[in-house]
Protein backbone atom coordinates (compact mmCIF):
# COMPACT_ATOMS: atom_id res chain seq x y z
CA UNK A 1 0.00 0.00 0.00
CA UNK A 2 1.06 3.58 -0.98
CA UNK A 3 2.69 5.60 2.28
CA UNK A 4 0.97 8.70 2.51
CA UNK A 5 1.97 12.06 3.68
CA UNK A 6 0.00 14.90 5.14
CA UNK A 7 2.75 17.05 3.16
CA UNK A 8 5.67 16.94 1.20
CA UNK A 9 7.91 19.61 0.64
CA UNK A 10 10.03 19.70 -2.60
CA UNK A 11 12.95 21.13 -1.77
CA UNK A 12 15.26 21.83 1.50
CA UNK A 13 16.61 25.01 1.32
CA UNK A 14 15.83 28.56 2.97
CA UNK A 15 12.23 28.08 1.92
CA UNK A 16 11.68 24.88 2.27
CA UNK A 17 12.89 24.72 5.51
CA UNK A 18 10.83 27.75 6.33
CA UNK A 19 7.61 26.33 5.07
CA UNK A 20 8.18 22.93 6.80
CA UNK A 21 8.59 24.97 10.31
CA UNK A 22 5.76 27.09 9.36
CA UNK A 23 3.65 24.24 8.31
CA UNK A 24 4.42 22.35 11.84
CA UNK A 25 3.98 25.77 14.01
CA UNK A 26 0.53 25.98 12.67
CA UNK A 27 -0.26 22.07 13.50
CA UNK A 28 0.85 20.06 10.80
CA UNK A 29 3.26 17.49 11.95
CA UNK A 30 3.68 14.70 9.04
CA UNK A 31 5.51 16.52 7.01
CA UNK A 32 8.71 14.94 4.57
CA UNK A 33 11.67 17.29 3.03
CA UNK A 34 12.52 16.10 -0.37
CA UNK A 35 16.12 17.75 -1.53
CA UNK A 36 18.29 16.84 -4.27
CA UNK A 37 21.44 18.12 -2.85
CA UNK A 38 23.59 16.34 -0.28
CA UNK A 39 22.97 19.18 2.75
CA UNK A 40 19.63 21.37 3.68
CA UNK A 41 20.27 24.74 2.76
CA UNK A 42 20.21 24.53 -1.14
CA UNK A 43 22.70 26.91 -2.44
CA UNK A 44 23.04 28.98 0.75
CA UNK A 45 25.48 26.84 1.21
CA UNK A 46 27.85 28.12 -0.54
CA UNK A 47 27.21 32.08 0.09
CA UNK A 48 30.33 32.47 2.81
CA UNK A 49 29.68 36.51 2.13
CA UNK A 50 27.13 38.23 4.53
CA UNK A 51 23.97 40.53 3.93
CA UNK A 52 21.53 37.33 4.98
CA UNK A 53 19.12 37.56 8.18
CA UNK A 54 18.96 41.45 8.87
CA UNK A 55 15.00 41.29 8.60
CA UNK A 56 14.67 37.62 9.74
CA UNK A 57 17.18 37.52 12.60
CA UNK A 58 17.92 41.23 13.14
CA UNK A 59 21.71 40.44 12.15
CA UNK A 60 23.71 40.30 9.81
CA UNK A 61 25.01 36.60 8.82
CA UNK A 62 26.46 34.66 6.37
CA UNK A 63 24.65 32.48 4.21
CA UNK A 64 26.11 29.06 6.01
CA UNK A 65 24.92 31.09 9.39
CA UNK A 66 21.62 31.68 8.14
CA UNK A 67 20.58 28.19 6.80
CA UNK A 68 21.88 26.66 10.26
CA UNK A 69 19.21 28.56 12.06
CA UNK A 70 16.60 27.01 10.00
CA UNK A 71 18.14 23.15 10.06
CA UNK A 72 18.24 23.80 13.97
CA UNK A 73 14.60 25.02 14.03
CA UNK A 74 13.85 21.41 11.72
CA UNK A 75 15.87 19.42 13.48
CA UNK A 76 14.06 20.60 17.11
CA UNK A 77 10.86 20.09 15.51
CA UNK A 78 12.19 16.52 14.49
CA UNK A 79 10.74 17.09 10.76
CA UNK A 80 12.15 14.00 8.75
CA UNK A 81 13.88 15.02 5.59
CA UNK A 82 15.87 12.37 2.78
CA UNK A 83 19.06 13.95 1.32
CA UNK A 84 20.05 13.57 -2.12
CA UNK A 85 16.66 12.74 -3.51
CA UNK A 86 15.57 13.11 -6.85
CA UNK A 87 12.01 14.16 -7.45
CA UNK A 88 11.04 13.30 -11.13
CA UNK A 89 7.07 13.47 -11.16
CA UNK A 90 4.05 14.78 -9.21
CA UNK A 91 0.68 14.12 -10.74
CA UNK A 92 -2.46 15.52 -10.85
CA UNK A 93 -3.82 13.62 -7.96
CA UNK A 94 -0.53 14.17 -5.63
CA UNK A 95 1.39 11.46 -5.93
CA UNK A 96 4.97 12.28 -5.68
CA UNK A 97 7.88 10.33 -7.16
CA UNK A 98 10.93 10.02 -6.03
CA UNK A 99 14.41 8.25 -6.35
CA UNK A 100 17.90 7.99 -3.71
CA UNK A 101 20.80 5.29 -3.68
CA UNK A 102 19.18 3.86 -0.68
CA UNK A 103 15.51 3.71 -1.61
CA UNK A 104 15.47 3.53 -4.99
CA UNK A 105 12.42 3.78 -6.78
CA UNK A 106 9.47 5.52 -4.73
CA UNK A 107 6.19 6.77 -4.80
CA UNK A 108 3.94 8.38 -1.43
CA UNK A 109 0.96 10.06 -1.75
CA UNK A 110 0.68 13.38 -0.31
CA UNK A 111 -2.37 15.72 0.93
CA UNK A 112 -0.78 18.79 0.10
CA UNK A 113 2.32 19.92 -1.87
CA UNK A 114 4.73 23.18 -1.44
CA UNK A 115 6.82 23.38 -4.38
CA UNK A 116 10.08 24.90 -2.81
CA UNK A 117 12.72 23.67 -5.48
CA UNK A 118 14.67 27.19 -6.02
CA UNK A 119 15.82 28.14 -9.46
CA UNK A 120 19.05 27.26 -11.96
CA UNK A 121 21.18 29.55 -13.53
CA UNK A 122 20.86 30.22 -17.46
CA UNK A 123 24.01 28.44 -19.27
CA UNK A 124 26.06 29.72 -22.38
CA UNK A 125 24.09 27.30 -24.50
CA UNK A 126 21.01 29.65 -23.41
CA UNK A 127 22.42 32.69 -24.72
CA UNK A 128 24.48 31.24 -28.07
CA UNK A 129 27.81 33.43 -27.74
CA UNK A 130 29.65 33.38 -31.34
CA UNK A 131 33.18 31.58 -31.66
CA UNK A 132 35.04 28.78 -30.08
CA UNK A 133 33.70 26.15 -27.19
CA UNK A 134 36.75 26.01 -25.06
CA UNK A 135 36.97 25.17 -21.27
CA UNK A 136 36.93 28.17 -18.76
CA UNK A 137 33.24 29.16 -19.71
CA UNK A 138 31.34 28.77 -16.26
CA UNK A 139 28.16 29.91 -14.52
CA UNK A 140 29.01 32.62 -11.32
CA UNK A 141 27.27 30.26 -9.31
CA UNK A 142 28.90 27.32 -10.38
CA UNK A 143 32.41 28.92 -10.11
CA UNK A 144 31.08 30.10 -6.35
CA UNK A 145 30.17 26.27 -5.50
CA UNK A 146 33.73 25.33 -6.77
CA UNK A 147 35.77 28.07 -5.18
CA UNK A 148 33.77 28.40 -1.44
CA UNK A 149 33.06 24.61 -1.06
CA UNK A 150 36.00 22.66 -2.64
CA UNK A 151 38.13 25.00 -2.59
CA UNK A 152 39.15 25.52 -6.16
CA UNK A 153 40.43 28.43 -7.56
CA UNK A 154 38.81 28.90 -10.83
CA UNK A 155 40.91 31.31 -13.03
CA UNK A 156 43.85 33.53 -12.51
CA UNK A 157 42.81 36.34 -15.29
CA UNK A 158 38.48 37.02 -15.26
CA UNK A 159 35.52 38.40 -17.05
CA UNK A 160 32.13 38.37 -16.08
CA UNK A 161 29.51 38.63 -18.71
CA UNK A 162 26.11 40.03 -16.98
CA UNK A 163 25.39 42.10 -13.85
CA UNK A 164 23.43 39.28 -11.83
CA UNK A 165 24.26 39.63 -8.07
CA UNK A 166 25.57 36.49 -7.83
CA UNK A 167 28.30 37.53 -10.67
CA UNK A 168 28.77 40.62 -8.95
CA UNK A 169 29.52 39.24 -5.62
CA UNK A 170 31.93 36.61 -7.44
CA UNK A 171 33.70 39.87 -8.60
CA UNK A 172 34.63 40.74 -5.03
CA UNK A 173 35.64 36.88 -4.08
CA UNK A 174 37.73 36.45 -7.14
CA UNK A 175 39.65 39.49 -6.23
CA UNK A 176 39.98 38.92 -2.42
CA UNK A 177 41.45 35.35 -3.94
CA UNK A 178 44.35 37.37 -6.10
CA UNK A 179 42.78 37.18 -9.39
CA UNK A 180 42.37 39.78 -12.01
CA UNK A 181 39.08 40.72 -12.79
CA UNK A 182 39.01 42.78 -15.78
CA UNK A 183 35.47 43.78 -15.92
CA UNK A 184 32.03 43.24 -16.33
CA UNK A 185 29.98 43.58 -19.28
CA UNK A 186 25.93 44.06 -19.15
CA UNK A 187 23.91 43.88 -22.00
CA UNK A 188 21.41 46.35 -20.88
CA UNK A 189 21.62 50.09 -20.12
CA UNK A 190 21.67 49.05 -16.22
CA UNK A 191 22.63 47.15 -13.90
CA UNK A 192 20.54 43.62 -12.86
CA UNK A 193 22.01 43.70 -9.66
CA UNK A 194 21.40 45.30 -6.12
CA UNK A 195 22.84 49.11 -5.65
CA UNK A 196 24.74 47.29 -2.42
CA UNK A 197 26.54 45.24 -4.55
CA UNK A 198 27.63 47.38 -7.59
CA UNK A 199 29.63 49.38 -4.79
CA UNK A 200 30.62 46.55 -2.45
CA UNK A 201 31.48 44.26 -5.23
CA UNK A 202 32.67 46.57 -8.17
CA UNK A 203 33.35 50.14 -7.22
CA UNK A 204 35.06 49.37 -4.23
CA UNK A 205 37.18 47.06 -6.37
CA UNK A 206 37.94 49.37 -9.41
CA UNK A 207 36.17 47.03 -11.67
CA UNK A 208 35.06 48.35 -14.92
CA UNK A 209 30.85 47.75 -15.59
CA UNK A 210 30.22 48.06 -19.77
CA UNK A 211 26.72 48.93 -19.51
CA UNK A 212 24.94 47.85 -23.30
CA UNK A 213 27.66 45.47 -24.29
CA UNK A 214 27.82 41.92 -24.44
CA UNK A 215 30.44 39.19 -25.22
CA UNK A 216 31.00 39.49 -28.97
CA UNK A 217 33.14 36.62 -29.22
CA UNK A 218 35.34 33.60 -27.32
CA UNK A 219 38.40 32.30 -28.98
CA UNK A 220 40.27 29.45 -27.72
CA UNK A 221 41.06 25.91 -28.77
CA UNK A 222 41.30 24.31 -25.35
CA UNK A 223 40.80 26.36 -23.11
CA UNK A 224 39.71 30.12 -23.21
CA UNK A 225 42.08 32.61 -24.46
CA UNK A 226 40.30 35.75 -25.23
CA UNK A 227 37.19 37.12 -25.09
CA UNK A 228 35.74 40.27 -27.15
CA UNK A 229 33.44 42.89 -25.93
CA UNK A 230 30.87 44.80 -27.83
CA UNK A 231 28.28 47.90 -27.67
CA UNK A 232 24.83 46.85 -28.19
CA UNK A 233 21.95 49.06 -29.87
CA UNK A 234 18.93 49.55 -27.85
CA UNK A 235 17.84 46.61 -29.92
CA UNK A 236 20.41 44.94 -28.07
CA UNK A 237 22.51 43.80 -31.53
CA UNK A 238 25.85 44.35 -31.87
CA UNK A 239 27.43 47.55 -33.00
CA UNK A 240 30.10 46.63 -35.62
CA UNK A 241 33.30 48.53 -34.85
CA UNK A 242 33.16 48.85 -30.93
CA UNK A 243 34.97 45.63 -29.90
CA UNK A 244 37.21 45.35 -27.09
CA UNK A 245 39.51 42.77 -26.45
CA UNK A 246 40.86 40.74 -23.09
CA UNK A 247 43.11 38.51 -22.46
CA UNK A 248 41.59 36.08 -19.73
CA UNK A 249 41.31 31.91 -19.04
CA UNK A 250 38.19 32.50 -17.20
CA UNK A 251 34.53 33.59 -18.40
CA UNK A 252 32.03 33.73 -15.62
CA UNK A 253 28.37 34.08 -16.89
CA UNK A 254 25.65 36.13 -14.38
CA UNK A 255 23.30 35.81 -17.03
CA UNK A 256 20.11 34.95 -15.02
CA UNK A 257 18.24 32.72 -12.77
CA UNK A 258 15.16 30.97 -14.04
CA UNK A 259 12.54 28.88 -11.69
CA UNK A 260 13.22 25.18 -11.75
CA UNK A 261 9.77 24.70 -12.64
CA UNK A 262 10.21 21.33 -14.61
CA UNK A 263 7.25 19.38 -12.56
CA UNK A 264 4.88 22.38 -13.52
CA UNK A 265 3.75 20.51 -16.74
CA UNK A 266 3.12 17.06 -15.13
CA UNK A 267 1.26 18.70 -12.72
CA UNK A 268 -1.42 20.52 -15.61
CA UNK A 269 0.36 23.87 -14.49
CA UNK A 270 0.90 26.68 -17.14
CA UNK A 271 4.24 28.42 -16.10
CA UNK A 272 2.92 32.30 -15.29
CA UNK A 273 4.96 35.60 -16.10
CA UNK A 274 7.49 34.42 -13.84
CA UNK A 275 8.27 31.17 -14.85
CA UNK A 276 6.76 29.77 -11.94
CA UNK A 277 3.38 28.83 -11.11
CA UNK A 278 0.47 31.06 -10.63
CA UNK A 279 -0.89 31.53 -7.32
CA UNK A 280 -3.05 33.30 -4.96
CA UNK A 281 -2.60 35.37 -1.86
CA UNK A 282 -2.27 32.04 0.24
CA UNK A 283 0.91 30.95 -2.23
CA UNK A 284 -2.11 27.93 -3.69
CA UNK A 285 -1.49 27.19 -7.28
CA UNK A 286 -4.43 26.69 -9.52
CA UNK A 287 -4.41 22.70 -8.03
CA UNK A 288 -6.27 22.26 -4.90
CA UNK A 289 -3.42 22.02 -1.92
CA UNK A 290 -0.22 22.54 -3.88
CA UNK A 291 1.50 25.54 -2.90
CA UNK A 292 4.67 27.23 -4.09
CA UNK A 293 6.95 29.72 -2.97
CA UNK A 294 10.52 31.33 -2.69
CA UNK A 295 12.26 31.24 -6.02
CA UNK A 296 10.96 28.67 -7.54
CA UNK A 297 8.21 30.82 -7.72
CA UNK A 298 9.78 33.91 -8.83
CA UNK A 299 13.33 35.00 -8.48
CA UNK A 300 14.09 36.81 -5.31
CA UNK A 301 16.38 39.32 -4.40
CA UNK A 302 16.50 38.79 -0.63
CA UNK A 303 16.62 35.62 1.37
CA UNK A 304 14.67 36.79 4.17
CA UNK A 305 11.98 37.78 1.25
CA UNK A 306 11.66 34.11 0.65
CA UNK A 307 11.57 33.11 4.37
CA UNK A 308 8.27 35.75 4.71
CA UNK A 309 6.57 34.13 1.37
CA UNK A 310 7.45 30.54 2.46
CA UNK A 311 6.06 31.05 6.04
CA UNK A 312 2.73 31.97 4.39
CA UNK A 313 2.62 28.92 2.49
CA UNK A 314 3.47 26.98 5.27
CA UNK A 315 0.59 28.38 7.36
CA UNK A 316 -1.37 28.11 4.07
CA UNK A 317 -0.91 24.26 3.90
CA UNK A 318 -2.03 23.94 7.92
CA UNK A 319 -5.50 25.74 6.34
CA UNK A 320 -5.75 23.52 4.03
CA UNK A 321 -5.59 20.29 5.47
CA UNK A 322 -7.55 21.64 8.56
CA UNK A 323 -10.12 22.24 5.78
CA UNK A 324 -10.27 26.20 6.31
CA UNK A 325 -9.46 26.74 3.35
CA UNK A 326 -12.20 26.66 0.67
CA UNK A 327 -11.57 28.02 -2.87
CA UNK A 328 -14.51 30.05 -4.33
CA UNK A 329 -15.40 30.66 -7.83
CA UNK A 330 -15.51 34.85 -7.66
CA UNK A 331 -11.53 36.17 -7.81
CA UNK A 332 -9.81 39.05 -8.70
CA UNK A 333 -7.30 38.68 -10.92
CA UNK A 334 -4.00 40.85 -10.53
CA UNK A 335 -2.44 41.88 -13.92
CA UNK A 336 1.30 44.06 -14.44
CA UNK A 337 0.13 47.56 -16.32
CA UNK A 338 2.45 50.12 -18.16
CA UNK A 339 6.24 49.56 -16.55
CA UNK A 340 5.52 46.36 -14.60
CA UNK A 341 6.67 43.00 -15.55
CA UNK A 342 4.80 40.76 -13.49
CA UNK A 343 2.91 40.67 -10.03
CA UNK A 344 2.47 37.90 -7.30
CA UNK A 345 0.06 37.00 -6.50
CA UNK A 346 -1.82 36.43 -9.77
CA UNK A 347 -5.54 36.56 -8.16
CA UNK A 348 -6.90 37.05 -4.93
CA UNK A 349 -9.40 34.91 -3.32
CA UNK A 350 -11.07 37.81 -1.47
CA UNK A 351 -13.24 35.72 1.08
CA UNK A 352 -10.39 34.09 2.25
CA UNK A 353 -7.95 36.88 2.26
CA UNK A 354 -5.85 38.58 5.60
CA UNK A 355 -6.58 41.77 6.31
CA UNK A 356 -3.02 42.95 5.11
CA UNK A 357 -2.50 41.52 1.49
CA UNK A 358 1.44 41.45 0.15
CA UNK A 359 1.95 42.44 -3.31
CA UNK A 360 5.37 41.63 -4.97
CA UNK A 361 6.36 42.99 -8.31
CA UNK A 362 9.41 44.04 -10.19
CA UNK A 363 9.00 46.78 -12.97
CA UNK A 364 10.72 46.08 -16.55
CA UNK A 365 13.44 49.07 -16.75
CA UNK A 366 14.93 51.84 -14.35
CA UNK A 367 12.12 54.08 -13.20
CA UNK A 368 12.13 57.41 -11.85
CA UNK A 369 9.46 60.05 -10.49
CA UNK A 370 6.50 57.71 -10.69
CA UNK A 371 3.77 56.93 -9.16
CA UNK A 372 2.61 53.46 -8.02
CA UNK A 373 -0.82 52.95 -9.22
CA UNK A 374 -3.08 49.96 -7.93
CA UNK A 375 -6.57 50.15 -10.20
CA UNK A 376 -9.53 47.77 -9.73
CA UNK A 377 -11.93 47.56 -12.57
CA UNK A 378 -10.02 50.75 -13.79
CA UNK A 379 -10.99 52.80 -10.39
CA UNK A 380 -7.60 53.74 -8.95
CA UNK A 381 -7.66 52.63 -5.05
CA UNK A 382 -4.09 53.01 -4.04
CA UNK A 383 -1.31 55.65 -5.48
CA UNK A 384 1.64 56.27 -3.75
CA UNK A 385 5.21 58.18 -4.98
CA UNK A 386 8.37 56.27 -6.06
CA UNK A 387 11.77 58.36 -6.58
CA UNK A 388 13.41 55.31 -8.30
CA UNK A 389 12.53 51.91 -8.44
CA UNK A 390 14.47 49.16 -10.33
CA UNK A 391 14.31 45.60 -11.79
CA UNK A 392 17.10 44.38 -9.23
CA UNK A 393 15.20 45.31 -6.86
CA UNK A 394 11.44 43.23 -6.00
CA UNK A 395 8.86 45.92 -4.97
CA UNK A 396 6.99 44.73 -2.07
CA UNK A 397 3.65 47.00 -1.20
CA UNK A 398 0.68 46.06 1.36
CA UNK A 399 -3.00 46.10 0.23
CA UNK A 400 -5.59 46.28 2.96
CA UNK A 401 -8.45 44.03 2.06
CA UNK A 402 -11.19 46.72 2.64
CA UNK A 403 -9.88 48.48 -0.25
CA UNK A 404 -11.11 46.09 -2.33
CA UNK A 405 -15.02 46.24 -2.63
CA UNK A 406 -16.12 42.94 -4.08
CA UNK A 407 -14.42 39.63 -5.07
CA UNK A 408 -14.17 40.03 -8.43
CA UNK A 409 -12.38 41.71 -11.26
CA UNK A 410 -9.43 42.92 -12.47
CA UNK A 411 -6.85 44.15 -9.77
CA UNK A 412 -3.80 46.44 -12.02
CA UNK A 413 -0.93 47.45 -10.78
CA UNK A 414 1.00 50.59 -13.52
CA UNK A 415 3.47 52.74 -13.21
CA UNK A 416 2.63 56.21 -13.72
CA UNK A 417 4.73 59.05 -14.64
CA UNK A 418 4.53 62.32 -12.18
CA UNK A 419 2.60 65.15 -13.95
CA UNK A 420 4.88 68.12 -14.00
CA UNK A 421 2.70 71.32 -13.26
Amino acid sequence: MMETKDLVIIGGGSAGMAAAVSAYDHGVKDILILERGPFLGGILNQCIHNGFGLHEFNEELTGPEFLTRFVNQVVERKIPYKLNTFVSNISKDKVVTYSNSEEGYVEIKAKAIIMAAGCYERSAGAIGIPGDRPSGIITAGQAQLYMNEYGYMVGKRVFILGSGDIGLIMARRMSLEGAKVLGVAEIMPYSNGLNRNLVQCLQDFDIPLYLSHTVSKVVGKSHLERIEISQVDDKLQVIPGTVTSFEVDTLLLSIGLIPYNSLLDKMGLVPSRTRGASVNEHMETALDGVFSCGNVLHVHDLVDNVVVEAKVAGASAALYLQDKLPRHTEKITCEPGDGVGYIVPEEIDLANAEDQIPMKFRCRKPTHDVFIEYALNGEVIKSFYKQTIIPSEMEIDIIPKNLLKNNQGKLTVSLKPREVK
